[in-house]
């Protein structure tokens, strides 16, 4: 009788790492949290609702994870600093970032406006979050990070490579922004072991494209797959671009967008 060969088993994507996720509370970043806590990460879930992230959290926790919860605005500067410093303090080193945090059309924007119908106050709002928040999460990670390394991943969009429909204006110079921050940050800190990329979604379902099943259906059929992506897709990527085994991807815009820009 012979005896079955013992299996090894696939060792998780970043056992024993620190991760921590911004709009952790819903959509992809929700996503990403509980794919990097299967991976093995202890994850901080920050969003600005902190009732979502401690849904979040409390979810992993549940599942035999470890997660902390953090209240954060990255568009405001003390809250961001704050959030990187309870993260350490609580698991020690960052490892892993995710820079999702971002906010979809509000208030003038979309609605096929044109450039010159979007208020001013809109379109400042859109980089405060979108641009300079990513920012801000950098700055602070990236000085965190600088004694031992690790890896970063920024949310960008298709609308950071090309432009979008008319209203998209505001979404897509914030867009493009991160892809060009995120070059960047590469370039200036891979002599520190630290890897920066941006993941760059086409159309998925979450709160940010809401839930009209016109619009949706609409957005599909410009998709060659003729679907939208779902959050855990998006996030099995990122959970990849956080790992070792993306060693030597650095300043890439990783596009996971079933095929739209394909023929542009």
């Amino acid at each position: 009788m012979t005896t079955p060969a013992a299996t090894t088993p696939v060792p998780r994507l970043l056992e024993g790492r620190h991760a921590l996720v911004t709009g952790g509370g819903s959509g992809i970043g929700r996503a990403t949290c509980l794919a990097l806590a299967r991976e093995g990460a202890a994850v901080c879930v920050a969003d600005r609702h902190g009732d979502a992230a401690r849904e979040v959290a409390e979810t992993i926790a549940a599942g035999g994870g470890r997660a902390l919860a953090l209240t954060a605005d990255v568009a405001d500067e003390a809250e961001v600093r704050d959030m990187v410093e309870e993260a350490v303090a609580a698991f020690g080193p960052l490892q892993a970032c995710f820079n999702n945090a971002g906010i979809g059309v509000t208030g003038s924007i979309g609605a096929g406006r044109l450039l010159d119908e979007i208020e001013s106050g809109d379109w400042q709002r859109m980089l405060a979050v979108n641009l300079t928040g990513v920012f801000l999460c950098l700055k602070h990670e990236l000085r965190s990070m600088r004694a031992h390394g690790g890896a970063i991943v920024n949310m960008a969009s298709i609308g950071g490579l090309a432009a979008l429909s008319a209203g998209a204006g505001p979404y897509v110079a914030a867009k493009h922004g991160v892809v060009g921050l995120t070059r960047q940050a590469a370039l200036e800190y891979a002599r520190f072991g630290i890897r920066v990329n941006a993941i760059c979604p086409g159309h998925v379902t979450t709160p940010l494209i809401g839930d009209d099943p016109q619009r949706l259906a609409a957005l599909a059929t410009m998709n060659p797959m003729r679907r939208l992506g779902a959050p855990a897709e998006i996030a099995e990527a990122v959970a990849w671009l956080l790992s070792d085994r993306a060693s030597f991807v650095n300043g890439a815009a990783m596009v996971a967008d079933g095929g739209r820009l394909a023929g542009a």
